[in-house]
């Protein structure tokens, strides 16, 4: 039994009994079974159980926000934004459904054709991480749905209105003991792991092990680079966002800020008036922007940061410290004075820390944000048309996510979301990720 805490104030909110192997086992054999049934359903008719999906959600998207707000810690309004996001993704899932498929292709052989088939894997697995614990899981589950694939989670009512089984989506609550049975067991078609590049490199090797396919999100250690053409009425709030947002929790969150040497001390100055005005508070206050740091060990890992950034050169311009009040709260943090290869700019902490940076020209400061581990999300804020093809270009940013004048994070569903590097290579969401959750065949 595990129990589960509100970080806001460090109150326990449930206890959770957790699955053991043999539930996992029974688990997995009734996914393959209902896999059967799925498979054989045409997908525009997949499309429209996962609209129904989506409507379900909808009916409950204030109980379901709360619920995030409450058990991860971000604010209200993120929280039923997640939601939403998992709506979202049902629709467009409605339509990807009429539109997955191969093409003809031409043959060489006279009166022959070549034909690319697209089947589903089978049965997917989704690892899901805590600081987006319905949005992760909604862009796997409904592409991998209309895919016909059946995925290790539960959405069982709608599935079951439908006269489908319930094992189409099953959930196992479990730790580190269920993960590494999904990770190696040959019956997961399709392993997707959101989460640390830690234990995705673990998993990622599990999976190998077997031949496997996984699919990864990992780490990001995301720039902002902003040149002295740029507007700063778009730099400070976007810097803002991307930084303290979720409380510096998201994979895309805004960790290094590269400031052109002749813009830096202004910026800097009206970043941090701007940090002066977030207004902190529990995450279900209407008027909280701030909110806590999921666990106790997450305030630890931001005060050792902060700690090792001050031991390397670097000079806490506003934050640094825990917040005197229940919960996990800290203060958002900006750190100037580093050198952009000093070991703690390169490492990637799960909390509200920038470490703001001088560069002189773009070819070093681009050689910059590719020098780190992650290639997540990046962006730039320039009116130079040159250089933002030149960004775009191959190179510029080595990310999977590459921005112009927006934050780094705030991904549309879209697009196909995820990153290069340490960052794991998969790709969710939007444009052709469905693929990756199919089989081809010529």
């Amino acid at each position: 039994v595990v129990t589960t805490y509100c970080p806001a104030n460090n109150e326990p909110i449930a206890s959770v009994r957790q699955g053991n192997l043999e539930d996992y086992e029974e688990t997995v054999k009734k996914a393959k079974e209902a896999w059967k049934v799925w498979a054989d359903i045409p997908a525009p008719k997949r499309g429209e159980i996962v609209r129904q999906i989506g409507d379900a959600l909808r009916q409950k998207i204030k109980v379901l926000g709360s619920l995030v707000s409450l058990e991860m810690g971000k604010i209200f309004v993120e929280g039923v934004g997640e939601v939403q996001e998992y709506v979202d993704v049902c629709d467009y899932a409605v339509g990807l459904s009429r539109m997955i498929g191969g093409p003809i292709l031409p043959s060489e052989r006279p009166g022959h054709a070549l034909i690319e088939q697209w089947n589903p894997v089978g049965l997917v697995g989704v690892i899901t991480a805590f600081n987006f614990p319905v949005a992760v899981y909604g862009w796997n589950s409904a592409i991998a749905m209309i895919c016909g694939n059946a995925c290790l989670w539960i959405i069982a009512k709608v599935l079951e209105d439908n006269k489908l089984p319930g094992a189409i989506c099953s959930l196992v609550c479990g730790g580190a003991d269920i993960g590494t049975a999904m990770a190696r067991d040959e019956r997961m078609d399709l392993l997707s792991f959101t989460g640390s590049t830690k234990v995705g490199k673990q998993v990622a090797l599990m999976v190998q092990e077997r031949f496997g396919r996984s699919l990864l999100e990992l780490g990001g250690n995301n720039a902002i680079i902003v040149f002295e053409d740029a507007d700063l009425n778009l730099v400070i709030p976007s810097a803002l966002f991307a930084a303290v947002g979720t409380a510096g929790q998201r994979c895309t969150t805004a960790r290094r800020l590269f400031l052109h040497e002749s813009i830096h001390d202004e910026v800097v100055a009206k970043l941090a008036k701007a940090y002066a005005q977030v207004r902190i508070g529990d995450p279900w206050d209407s008027d909280t922007l701030y909110g806590p740091l999921h666990t106790k060990e997450a305030v630890k890992m931001f005060l050792d940061a902060v700690e090792k950034a001050k031991q390397q050169g670097g000079s806490v311009v506003c934050g640094g410290k825990v917040i005197n009040r229940p919960g996990n709260y800290v203060e958002p943090t900006i750190v100037t004075g580093l050198p952009h290869n000093a070991p703690i700019v390169h490492t990637e902490t799960f909390a509200p820390i920038l470490y703001v940076l001088k560069f002189k020209e773009e070819e070093e400061v681009f050689a910059w944000n590719n020098e780190v581990k992650q290639g997540l999300s990046s962006s730039i804020f320039t009116k130079d048309l040159g250089r933002i093809f030149r960004w775009l270009g191959p190179k510029g940013s080595d990310c999977g996510i590459v921005n112009v004048n927006i934050p780094t994070s705030g991904a549309e569903i879209g697009g196909a979301f995820g990153g290069e590097k340490h960052t794991g290579g998969g790709r969710e969401s939007g444009s052709d990720s469905w693929k990756l959750y199919m089989r081809r065949s010529t």
